[in-house]
C-alpha cells in the first residue's frame, strides 16, 4: 500500500508541473516532449516519435498535429523513403525549446526526489 501512495503523490506531483509547464509555455507534457525528442533525435517519422514517446500511434498523430498547427515543427518528405512523412523543428520550434531550457519551474518534492534517484535532478 506504501507503494501506491507514494505513486499517487508522483502522480500528483507530475500534473501539478504539467499544469505549471503549460501555463508557462502553452504546451502540454507531451508536446514539450516530441520538442525534446526531435531535438535529440533530429528528423523523425510518426513512428520513431511514437516509439521514443511510449504513446500509442492515435495520441502521437494529435500530439503531432497540434505542435504542428502552432508552427512549432515542419512535415517535410523523409529523405530513405518518400512515401513517408517525416517531421522537424522550425525555427519556431528551437526558439521554443530555448524559452523551456532558460525557464525554472520549480519541481514539487516527490518530483526533485525522484530526478535525485535516477540522477538527474535539474538543479
Amino acid at each position: 500500500m506504501k507503494q501506491l501512495c507514494k505513486i499517487r503523490e508522483l502522480y500528483r506531483a507530475i500534473a501539478h508541473f504539467e499544469a505549471d509547464f503549460m501555463d508557462h509555455h502553452q504546451l502540454s507534457l507531451n508536446e514539450g516532449m516530441l520538442l525534446c525528442c526531435l531535438q535529440q533525435h533530429g528528423t523523425s517519422t510518426a513512428g520513431q516519435i511514437a516509439e521514443q514517446l511510449g504513446l500509442t500511434s492515435s495520441n502521437t498523430s494529435k500530439v503531432i498535429k497540434s505542435v504542428e498547427e502552432k508552427g512549432l515543427i515542419n512535415r517535410i518528405l523523409c529523405k530513405a523513403d518518400k512515401r513517408q512523412m517525416c517531421f522537424e523543428l522550425s525555427l519556431k520550434g528551437r526558439n521554443k525549446i530555448k524559452q523551456i531550457e532558460t525557464a525554472e519551474i520549480p519541481l514539487d518534492l516527490p518530483l526533485q526526489r525522484a530526478f535525485e534517484q535516477i540522477g538527474a535532478c535539474p538543479t
